[in-house]
């Protein structure tokens, strides 16, 4: 008994590992986000395998099932769309009660899209925070103004449809001088890296209607307004004490 976390290529199928076609030949079942998209992968590489469907939507319905399985000596391998399983896919759910179950649980290396990202935009690398995606309405308020004050680079997935809102909203929490690159069809024909200050990105791709998948990557607070804004709250909290 065994899961495997496959992570499957961004859009380049050349970026799949060989140690990740392997494990897919040999696992007994496929659980995947979306079996066309999987299937797409597998009939690349000559793979035939039973696919069980396992996404957002079924996953608390078919969990006690698949740790039925997987306890009975079955070995699984968990590939979603693009990337690696449980960052922004599903796949965390499944982990969780296999640690709780000691079924043994492998993640293979592998594609992702916020690394490329983060590295080829020419931001501080050393130290990041990744966010996915932005809450769509409760808590996005709150979350944008707590990243305003983030002194490491930031980094987020987004829609092409909600790109400008986002850029905007970034705009009106960080500046619109703040330095940012966005990120598009990673390891595609049409791959994009747009750096520049969010207004200009906003305005650009206002103009511009972007198509792919997207990952912003955004400068974190400038080191001197972060330390001004914690000395000032020093200031704050001793002139509390003094009174």
């Amino acid at each position: 008994m065994r899961l495997y976390l496959i992570p499957s290529p961004i859009g380049n199928l050349g970026d799949m590992t060989y140690r990740a076609v392997e494990t897919l030949r040999s696992a007994d079942v496929l659980l995947c986000e979306d079996t066309r998209t999987t299937g797409v992968l597998l009939r690349h590489y000559s793979i035939q395998k039973p696919l069980t469907p396992y996404h957002a939507h079924n996953e608390h319905k078919v969990l006690p099932h698949l740790i039925e399985q997987l306890l009975a000596g079955k070995v699984f391998a968990l590939i979603t769309d693009a990337g690696t399983p449980g960052i922004s896919d599903p796949g965390f759910l499944l982990v969780r009660e296999c640690v709780k179950h000691n079924i043994p649980v492998e993640c293979l290396p592998g594609a992702t899209a916020f690394v490329p990202a983060l590295v080829q935009s020419g931001l501080p690398a050393s130290r990041f925070v990744f966010e996915g995606f932005l809450p769509l309405k409760k808590g996005r308020q709150t979350m944008l103004k707590t990243l305003a004050e983030e002194p490491r680079t930031i980094i987020l997935y987004e829609s092409p449809h909600r790109l400008v809102k986002t850029l905007n909203e970034l705009c009106t929490y960080m500046g619109a001088e703040r330095q940012a690159a966005v990120c598009r069809e990673l390891t595609k024909m049409f791959e994009e890296t747009n750096k520049n200050t969010l207004a200009a990105l906003a305005a650009h791709y206002e103009a511009k209607p972007p198509k792919g998948e997207i990952v912003i990557v955004i400068d974190g607070v400038p080191p001197r307004k972060h330390k001004d804004k914690y000395a000032q709250n020093e200031e704050d909290d001793t002139e509390q004490e003094e009174d």
